[in-house]
């Protein structure tokens, strides 16, 4: 079995140069034959507000299909998709899932193909959810794309409910039991609960760990209206004592950006939309310490000290309400000076095993009998 990885295009201040460069490694190390689908070169600068270009995506998710449309006419090809072979798309949101699995179907290959989920019009808190909301040319793509999915890959728990709830009309949200007992429906293992392939991060923040704290507290996160960037700026006008420091307001190189990690004591999050939340990931393995509302996959996540109750900043009157208490809560944080980094390091090792792995999702590749449906 040849697994043929459709990646997402590389952007140096994303996760997605790491992927492209890292993940066919590891893919190779877990036993899978990889080789990856790449278009051409696109513009590094993101589209305000987004994970990515828009013009760029576009453009480099056309290069691909046309690959495989060409590569797929070349039966006496060597890299020509064989019948057991199987197709990973790196970002589920693809409309080109459609045109494959069209292919797919006509030449009677037996191959399956499965999809990494992020975000969508199903989130009303991510950029497609506010921008185009619930119309229902988007939700009906989504849809689709789903359905063209042999298997679909969510990160945690909170991400398929919802994805299920606003976008698969199911009213109810799954609890544990009830959700394992979808995701192992007989013959058919739609839904996948894997953690997102990350297991490469400790090695690359390692030489970061020895960086000297100050009293400065980042924000690490999209400046986008979900983030709630201007509790973070009020705090920070409240509390003058600290260095506050918004990690996009500086066009950084990844080495400068975990520079600014590794030297701060907190990393803040007032999240309104968050399926994973990969910085404060990185933001532990450096010791610095990561404050997150009690809600999102950060519920799933996280425990303890790193949890503020989520109606602290629900929204700009909740956060007015509560100010008072989540000033004298990061002031007693950034006090422990002593224990925080340790401990911080410690709660990223246990969320780290379970949600910054690809051990599941490669597992699931392997067995998932290389059949389509």
């Amino acid at each position: 079995m040849r697994v043929y990885i459709v990646d997402l295009e590389p952007v140096e201040t994303r996760y997605t140069k790491q992927w492209k460069d890292l993940l066919p490694i590891m893919m190779e190390q877990a036993g899978i034959n990889a080789y990856s689908v790449s278009g051409p070169a696109i513009p590094q600068i993101v589209t305000p507000g987004a994970f990515l270009n828009f013009a760029g995506t576009n453009s480099y998710k056309a290069s691909q299909i046309q690959w495989i449309s060409e590569l797929l006419q070349q039966p006496t090809n060597e890299l020509c998709p064989k019948d057991g072979d199987y197709f990973l798309y790196t970002d589920a949101w693809n409309p080109t899932v459609i045109q494959l699995k069209y292919m797919i179907e006509l030449l009677g290959l037996k191959i399956r193909v499965g999809g990494l989920w992020h975000a969508g019009s199903y989130d009303p808190q991510d950029f497609l959810g506010r921008l185009i909301g619930d119309k229902p040319w988007v939700r009906n793509a989504e849809a689709s794309m789903f359905h063209c999915f042999d298997d679909n890959f969510f990160a945690t728990r909170f991400h398929a409910n919802m994805f299920l709830k606003e976008l698969m009309d199911v009213e109810v949200l799954f609890g544990e039991d009830e959700l394992d007992e979808w995701i192992t429906h007989p013959n058919d293992p739609k839904i996948h609960i894997v953690g997102w392939p990350m297991e490469y991060l400790p090695h690359i923040l390692k030489p970061f760990e020895i960086i000297e704290k100050k009293d400065k507290i980042i924000f690490p996160h999209r400046l986008a209206p979900e983030k709630q960037l201007e509790i973070f700026r009020d705090l920070a006008e409240a509390m003058p004592e600290y260095e506050w420091f918004v990690a996009q307001e500086h066009r950084l190189s990844k080495e400068q950006y975990h520079t600014h990690l590794a030297e701060s004591r907190i990393a803040f999050s007032a999240n309104l939309q968050e399926t994973l939340g990969i910085s404060m990931y990185e933001a532990a393995l450096v010791g610095t310490y990561p404050l997150v509302p009690d809600r999102l996959s950060y519920s799933e996540m996280w425990e303890g000290g790193c949890l503020y109750p989520s109606a602290w900043t629900e929204n700009w009157d909740s956060y007015q309400q509560h100010k008072q208490e989540m000033i004298s809560y990061i002031r007693k944080i950034m006090s422990t000076n002593s224990s925080l980094k340790d401990t911080a390091m410690l709660k990223a090792m246990k969320v780290g095993s379970r949600f910054f792995n690809g051990a599941e999702l490669y597992e699931a590749i392997k067995g998932s009998g290389n059949v389509g449906n």
